[in-house]
């Protein structure tokens, strides 16, 4: 993988807006494991810039979930009565988590597992204005994308150190084992031979 990369840097490079639309795509259906890898490849190999990984996963994730929310607002409980118990229960439970905690929930669903998806849409079928899901929206993709985005590229700075550093371990750790090996050559050549041998 690494060697693919370095081998089509000129490449990605001149095509790096389609890592954003792939990106964008990623980010709008589902999400932060894209932004994380983005980031890392950002800090790693430079083919994509942090300012444009967390635009592209902003814009993303704000309009699929703005859609996911016009869906529930406008079709809600037709879709709902056709789906399962299983599912039908996660939207009676964001619906639940919505009525206690409201605007902190709405700020806070991207980062919660196993409601992240069905939330956009439960919200949609609550008394929840459009504007200020909107507004809200906005806000929470905006820190979403930010802290993932980060997330990733830090955690890429970090991987990279780490092997620029081992480098010089690996090399110092070879030079031992070479010097080792030499050393117990000599002894095992200098070792007096057994009595009685001719």
């Amino acid at each position: 993988m690494e060697q693919f990369l370095i081998e089509h840097k000129d490449f990605l490079l001149e095509h790096s807006y389609w890592l954003y639309v792939f990106l964008f795509i990623g980010t709008f259906l589902e999400g932060e494991t894209m932004v994380i890898i983005a980031g890392y490849f950002a800090a790693t190999y430079g083919y994509l810039s942090l300012p444009m990984i967390i635009l592209s996963s902003f814009t993303g994730t704000m309009c699929g979930d703005q859609l996911a929310f016009y869906i529930g607002r406008f079709f809600g409980p037709r879709l709902v009565d056709r789906w399962s118990e299983k599912a039908r229960a996660r939207v009676a439970k964001v619906t639940g988590m919505l009525n206690r905690y409201d605007i902190w929930f709405i700020l806070s669903f991207r980062f919660i597992y196993g409601v992240r998806n069905v939330a956009p849409f439960a919200i949609g079928m609550s008394a929840i204005t459009n504007m200020r899901f909107f507004v809200l929206n906005f806000i929470a993709a905006a820190v979403w994308a930010i802290a993932f985005g980060c997330i990733g590229y830090f955690f890429g700075q970090v991987v990279q150190q780490f092997f620029d550093e081992i480098k010089h371990y690996v090399l110092l750790g070879l030079v031992a084992v070479v010097i080792l090996v030499w050393i117990i050559h000599k002894l095992r050549q200098k070792k007096p031979a057994p009595v009685g041998s001719i």
